[in-house]
């Protein structure tokens, strides 16, 4: 089955990635949500026609680094590796693919 893209902001999967404001540098904390600003205008365009990126510090670690929802509804990992699949996206890559980028874009961000 062949899937129209873009989908509707409804139909997207929502990908909230949190960063720890210590992985960028000691005064992280000071700069974090700026990053977090900076990361996702670069993650926007990336497979925008199925996801919608949330990039945002990460303040409480009881929380996971990576979540996922449609909605309001999250999603278990095997129905995120369901949801990628459609779209010829392995869910072990895509998550690795996000944390590669993330590290180049710290990188970025602090040589500014």
């Amino acid at each position: 089955m062949k899937i129209k893209l873009p989908l509707p902001d409804n139909k997207k999967l929502t990908v909230i990635f949190r960063v720890e404001p210590g992985c960028l540098g000691p005064d992280g904390s000071e700069y974090v949500e700026a990053f977090c600003r900076f990361a996702e205008k670069e993650f926007a365009p990336v497979n925008s026609g199925f996801i919608r990126w949330s990039i945002i510090p990460m303040y409480d670690k009881s929380f996971a680094e990576i979540d996922y929802k449609i909605g309001s509804l999250g999603l278990t990992q095997d129905k995120v590796a369901r949801y990628l699949n459609m779209f010829d996206k392995n869910a072990d890559e895509f998550e690795e693919e996000i944390s590669i980028k993330i590290s180049e874009l710290i990188t970025q961000y602090s040589e500014k």
